[in-house]
């Protein structure tokens, strides 16, 4: 994206944003949100169709294309609303009630109003109220398009907010615009609902987390992890925020061949295309579940979701599904999340996790899911590092022992919207071996065509497909260096900028560091190229360290990067140590004596006022 369209999209976002906010009134933000994001929603189904519309109308007037109907405008009319033409494209087929225009002319009709809808035949609408008009439109869609049901939050109604700041809200979210010189409607409307996200984020604080990571640890993750093709899961998905990342990601190696979003590059890997990866997630919350499955939908990102919402450890909706890239936030330090059920369950292959503390349950249930040659990165709250409670510090001795540790990073304060809690990112995996999986043609080494079409027939029934990623030969990479036995550590607590008084982020050039960094020590002879500048990882005190697990087990299995990275080397200016010794308790000394003198004075003045010490 250049920087012309990165400002169009920026003055877009203050403009809708502060608009928005106006006119929520006393509402919740909570509840806000979700009228908000799905009036977006709407506005993106109905743009696109409009969009097809407009292509199509344009193919049956023109007399060397396949489509060409001549200039009877009664058969162009009935040929436009034949939803085949729709579908073929993946643009959701939306009837006549659905369609904003319908809903931003008649959404400020008096009440008993009736309007004539036209889907085939002409039928007549009675408006009660604008809620309900919206709430008839929404499930409208839903019933014409199967992949939808369930996923529209139809409470409109329901809404304490008045039907004029409805009307309005409408007329605002009908100024975003579907096109664009250079960029169309997916770019424009799923900018806008990531970046309201985001806002609605802040706006809730503590609730906002539950739903939303930050956008520069979700590329952070993405850019180390680096998800070209095969299967991407998030057992704790929130809005999704992982998934729209990775499809930046493609993207945007797509565009620039070898140049990623920050910069980096995947030693020895070839360019991923949209469409390369298949994307499973699940979320327990169903309003959470509804705005992820939303987020998917504006993007045109195939999804499975589960067919509904649903808790990852005891209703788990992907049972077989071995992942290539496996990314997650899920909550910091749960305490409600046992069930009896669990006991003996075949995921804790480390040890059973603490029933006050889920930490290591998303860490093991994740890893469980990993595919052989796949990668795993989990943010978790600092104590995991070091923590020995309840057989924590067992259950991080065997992902040890079992090299299933690669790398870990510790982040700076003040990154979240919703907690204060420091944290770390964990990335893991079961193969430290040379080389990677192989998912050429989206085909796991050792996986055969027969397979390949069972497991794309599950995929569409709703199901999960397994035994993905056995290991072959064929599928080793020499990009990848052997690092078995070895753990790298970066101590990232000191990157990034505030943005404002309360949030830190990252620059793109923070993030390259680090992704880079990783990168390169992995890379064969440590050496990573980065468009026409070569990477060579060293290490760097303060920042990071290769470490054997033989001095890992020294220091407890203690996985704190500081404690292995050590202090930043401070340069001395080529004073010798004794003359800066007696420089700086002169100094001392002077201001020990200035010290002394402004108590004697402090003292005087008290006693001229009547107080004496």
């Amino acid at each position: 994206m250049d920087q012309t369209e990165q400002q169009f999209l920026n003055d877009l976002d203050k403009k809708l944003w502060s608009s928005a906010d106006k006119l929520r009134s006393s509402l919740d933000a909570a509840v806000y949100k979700h009228a908000v994001l799905g009036l977006i929603f709407l506005k993106y189904v109905s743009d696109a169709f409009e969009e097809r519309r407009a292509e199509l109308e344009a193919h049956f007037r023109d007399k060397d294309h396949d489509y060409y109907l001549g200039d009877d405008q009664a058969l162009i009319r009935e040929e436009l609303e034949v939803r085949d033409y729709y579908t073929e494209k993946n643009v959701f087929w939306v009837p006549e009630l659905a369609r904003w225009k319908t809903l931003q002319d008649n959404a400020k009709l008096p009440i008993g109003s009736e309007i004539t809808i036209r889907n085939g035949k002409k039928t007549q609408y009675k408006i009660t109220s604008v809620g309900r008009l919206i709430d008839d439109a929404l499930d409208a869609i839903e019933k014409e398009n199967p992949k939808l049901k369930g996923v529209l939050n139809k409470t409109y109604a329901s809404l304490q907010l008045e039907a004029a700041k409805l009307g309005e809200l409408i007329d605002l979210v009908a100024t975003i615009p579907f096109q664009h010189a250079t960029l169309g409607a997916k770019d424009i409307l799923g900018h806008v609902y990531e970046y309201f996200l985001g806002q609605f984020a802040l706006a809730e604080g503590k609730k906002g987390g539950q739903y939303y990571t930050p956008k520069a640890i979700v590329s952070l993750i993405v850019e180390m992890l680096q998800p070209w093709k095969g299967r991407v899961y998030d057992p704790a998905m929130g809005s999704g925020g992982f998934f729209v990342q990775s499809e930046n990601f493609i993207e945007a190696h797509d565009a620039q061949g070898s140049a990623s979003v920050a910069g980096g590059r995947t030693p020895g890997a070839t360019q991923g295309k949209l469409g390369n990866i298949s994307v499973y997630g699940q979320e327990s919350n169903p309003t959470t579940w509804r705005l992820a499955a939303m987020n998917m939908a504006i993007r045109g990102i195939d999804f499975n979701f589960g067919k509904e919402p649903g808790n990852s450890f005891t209703n788990d909706k992907h049972p077989d599904l071995r992942a290539d890239f496996v990314m997650a936030n899920p909550p910091f330090n749960m305490k409600e999340w046992w069930d009896a059920k669990l006991d003996g369950d075949p995921r804790w292959q480390y040890g059973t996790p603490p029933k006050n503390n889920a930490n290591f349950a998303w860490l093991q249930h994740m890893l469980y899911h990993l595919a052989p040659n796949g990668s795993l990165a989990l943010l978790l709250a600092n104590g995991s590092m070091s923590s020995n409670t309840s057989g924590e510090g067992e259950i991080r001795k065997n992902l040890l022992e079992n090299d299933r540790v690669e790398c870990m990073v510790a982040l700076p304060g003040q990154l979240f919207t919703n907690t204060q809690i420091p944290a770390c990112i964990w990335f893991l995996t079961k193969n430290k071996g040379q080389g990677r999986s192989s998912v050429a043609e989206g085909r796991m080494p050792g996986e055969t065509k027969k397979a390949i079409r069972h497991s794309r027939a599950t995929a569409m029934d709703g199901g999960s497909t397994g035994n993905a990623g056995a290991i072959s030969s064929e599928g080793r990479n020499p990009g990848f260096r052997d690092r078995s036995g070895e753990v790298l550590f970066i101590d990232a607590r000191n990157t990034g900028y505030m943005k404002d008084r309360v949030l830190r982020d990252f620059k793109p050039e923070d993030i390259r560091s680090i992704a880079d960094t990783y990168l390169a020590w992995k890379s064969e002879e440590q050496t990573l190229k980065v468009g026409d500048e070569i990477v060579q990882y060293e290490d760097k005190a303060g920042f990071c360290k290769s470490v054997s697990l033989d001095d890992i087990k020294q220091h407890d299995y203690v996985l704190t990067p500081g404690r292995y990275v050590g202090a930043v080397e401070e340069e001395d200016g080529g004073e010798p140590f004794a003359e800066k010794m007696a420089r700086l308790t002169g100094q001392l000394k002077e201001q020990f004596e200035q010290s002394g003198r402004l108590e004697a004075d402090i003292k005087k003045n008290l006693v001229g006022l009547g107080y004496e010490l």
